[in-house]
């Protein structure tokens, strides 16, 4: 996993802002400090996905030193953000959804400090999870039955 370099920025009348040097053009703004530092990690994957579909090479990553030592950056807030190898990159997906589950689920990531699609993720993960555990123990269930009899 390759981690790149974010920089929040804020000011005085705007909301909060990232960037990625490597990266131009690839920015996230939000009224709060950590709902632009979650957007952001989903800008820079849209980016990079966008960048790989159109063929590109992504960028070796800067070292913080590298990005720090440019005096425009010396104010931002700077972070940093994995990049999955990109043969496990994220794929988009439309899915239709009742509008009150959708505010549910945008609610509930939230306050875990999740994107929608990390909770999604998470919670299909851990349903298949549960799946792969209860075959196996159905299988074995069935294999002990047929000894037995």
């Amino acid at each position: 996993m390759a981690e790149y370099i974010a920089l929040l920025r804020k000011d005085r009348k705007s909301d909060w802002g990232v960037d990625f040097p490597d990266f131009p053009g690839c920015v996230a703004a939000a009224k709060s400090r950590e709902e632009a530092r979650h957007l952001a990690v989903e800008a820079l994957q849209f980016h990079i996905d966008g960048m790989l579909e159109d063929g590109e090479e992504l960028p070796d990553p800067s070292t913080l030193d590298e990005i720090m030592a440019d005096a425009s950056n010396r104010r931002a807030v700077a972070f940093a953000v994995g990049v999955p190898d990109p043969t496990s990159r994220a794929v988009r997906v439309n899915i239709t959804l009742p509008k009150s589950d959708l505010l549910r689920i945008d609610a509930y990531a939230r306050r875990l400090g999740l994107t929608r699609s990390r909770l999604l993720l998470k919670g299909a993960k851990s349903l298949l999870s549960a799946g792969r555990l209860a075959s196996s123990h159905q299988g074995a269930r069935r294999r002990s039955a047929k000894t037995a009899g």
